[in-house]
């Protein structure tokens, strides 16, 4: 364990080191009578010769080579504002040309390792293959936790939004969420208010500041596709009982894994529910969604929450379709 952390130490702090001593060097005296040449030396360092030495570091170890990314995105920004704008050449050439094709490799070689990792799922018939998992766990395999969670989401909100059209069939096990509780209505009216307000603020901004308009405008419209895509996942990931566990999910903004012999007591029940450190609702949507599920545990689990928020919990509280057909086909797998 002592040497694993030393190996990280050594690998993650060299590259630092070397980007400190680059942003020291820009103070010295060398630098300020040969800063034209030593600006040059200086960006290459930041943008090409450290990323390629941390390659070299983490070649042979378990660390993501994607994680060479964002130590580029930090010699860019290193570099941006410790080498003065007259000797930026070098640097602007790479934030038009080099950095997007890095960004593009990234998302085409995430895309790929999903593609491969569904037909490995398929060719070994494992049930049911779900898109959002398995982009989880191929973001994990080639990014750093916090990078992998984010581009996940990101990357789902697209797919379930504009790529996955086809309608999914319903197994004996699945069980939907979304057709009587009104919430993809609710969603919907938010992105049509979103549509609406986007348009009167960009006209009352465009009074002030053009800028300021389009960015509040892009920012608004994202927001509305980011609401379409979990709309649209809501109908794609059903809750699931698979064998014995119990796979809770709400689209994309939350999700679960129960084991079935960690359930205590299960409920059909739609009020009454005093919420606790202890009590969690499946649905983040809080009180604008109903419930009509209480599943007690023995012990703490976790619920997975946006972006990967968590939070622990003995009780939670969820809304099913087939609220009966749910209780009585956990009700045979607690008893069995």
């Amino acid at each position: 364990m002592i040497t694993k952390i030393n190996g990280n130490i050594v690998i993650f702090g060299i590259p630092l080191l070397l980007i400190l001593a680059m942003v020291l060097l820009t103070k010295s005296k060398i630098f300020e009578e040969n800063s034209a040449i030593v600006s040059v030396g200086i960006t290459i360092d930041l943008l090409f010769t450290i990323p390629v030495l941390y390659f070299l570091l983490i070649k042979k170890r378990n660390i993501p080579k994607t994680t060479i990314v964002p130590l580029f995105i930090i010699g860019m920004v290193v570099a941006t504002y410790s080498i003065p704008k007259e000797y930026h050449a070098i640097l602007n050439w790479s934030k038009t040309w080099v950095f997007p094709v890095l960004e593009l490799g990234v998302v085409v070689f995430v895309v790929y390792k999903v593609r491969q990792t569904i037909q490995k799922y398929k060719a070994n018939a494992v049930a049911a293959s779900d898109f959002f998992s398995t982009l989880k766990e191929t973001c994990r395999e080639i990014l750093p936790k916090r990078m992998a969670i984010f581009l996940a989401m990101e990357l789902a909100v697209f797919y379930y939004g504009f790529v996955f059209w086809k309608k999914k069939t319903i197994q004996e096990n699945e069980f939907t969420y979304h057709k009587n509780s009104g919430t993809i209505a609710l969603l919907i009216g938010i992105i049509l208010i979103i549509g609406i307000e986007t348009y009167v603020l960009h006209v009352l901004l465009l009074k002030w500041n053009t800028i300021a308009a389009w960015v509040a405008t892009v920012a608004s419209i994202y927001s509305g596709i980011q609401i379409f895509g979990f709309v649209k996942s809501m109908a794609k990931r059903p809750s699931v009982v698979e064998d014995y566990k119990l796979y809770l999910r709400y689209g994309i903004l939350s999700e679960t894994t129960i084991d079935i012999s960690a359930i205590d007591t299960i409920q059909i029940r739609d009020n009454g529910i005093e919420f606790d450190d202890e009590t969690r609702k499946l649905s983040p949507l809080g009180e604008l969604e109903p419930y009509n599920m209480v599943l007690y545990l023995k012990d703490e689990n976790i619920l997975n929450g946006f972006y990967g928020m968590k939070k622990n919990f003995k009780k939670i509280v969820l809304f099913v379709d087939d609220k009966k057909g749910f209780k009585a086909l956990l009700d045979d797998k607690v008893k069995g």
